[in-house]
């Protein structure tokens, strides 16, 4: 009995064999491997989600303290405030938005920032500093037809400057496509929210974020700082591993069956 069980193992090695194996192991690995990674992005989000809620229940900070904050491209959630007056520039159209089932648009604004509020920037010199700032009016919905463009009323300079006060964000940049694609027009749109380039086009140098100014508009404002919460990738955390423990255990039954018939 003892020598079958030695023997067996060797009559059944062969490439054929060997092959398989190797890719059943990496199927598995990789399965867990899946799992592990989302259950890190999981606890990212985590922490994430955390500090926004932090953020959001913070007092408001004025234009210099928002720009010490680091690292620059972590600025969503802070709430700021400014006094800013609207500069006839076209209202820009961020494309490609769902709000409630509905395609359409994020409709913004550029503001001027007052000299009051740009007080305290003295790392910036010249045209370094970050004197206007895109503001978010809000989602309004997209024509069946693309060629035609929603009309927004731009808010009206006036004596006083407005003070605005909001939570800010910024968005995450698409690695397969992050170019402004802007189209010439008023309103103009563009499709993705690539502030350099944005600045270019502008002939402005803008503050890093988009503000989301309460009671400043008619329009609804959504807010999805986080596109996909911690819960749903420790449910995918949960499937990969799942899934590599059901084919495990496959993988055991018919070896545990090989071995019986070998016998």
């Amino acid at each position: 009995m003892t020598r079958l069980f030695t023997e067996i193992p060797f009559r059944m090695v062969s490439w054929a064999n060997l092959f398989l194996l190797c890719v059943t192991v990496s199927v598995f690995l990789l399965l867990v491997k899946l799992g592990v990674w989302q259950y890190q992005k999981g606890e990212q989000k985590s922490l994430w989600q955390a500090s926004l809620v932090q953020r959001q229940n913070a007092a408001p900070l004025n234009l210099a303290q928002l720009l010490a904050q680091t690292p620059q491209d972590e600025l969503t959630g802070f709430n700021l405030s400014v006094q800013a007056q609207p500069v006839p520039v076209p209202i820009l159209l961020l494309d490609n938005q769902v709000y409630q089932g509905q395609v359409g648009y994020l409709a913004m604004q550029v503001f001027e920032i007052s000299q009051g509020s740009l007080s305290g920037l003295e790392g910036h010199q010249g045209d370094d500093t970050p004197a206007w700032i895109l503001v978010e009016l809000g989602f309004i919905g997209a024509n069946k037809d693309r060629r035609i463009l929603p009309k927004i009323t731009p808010l009206p300079q006036r004596s006083e400057a407005y003070q605005l006060t909001g939570r800010v964000y910024q968005k995450q940049i698409n690695p397969m496509s992050d170019e402004l694609y802007a189209e010439t027009g008023d309103p103009l749109r563009f499709q993705n929210l690539n502030l350099p380039a944005l600045e270019q086009l502008l002939a402005l140098k803008l503050v890093p974020v988009v503000l989301q100014a309460k009671d400043i508009s008619a329009l609804p404002q959504p807010w999805q700082p986080v596109p996909m919460p911690a819960k749903k990738h420790f449910g995918y955390a949960l499937q990969w591993f799942t899934m590599a423990s059901v084919f495990a255990l496959m993988l055991l039954w018919l070896v545990y069956k090989r071995l019986k018939k070998q016998q």
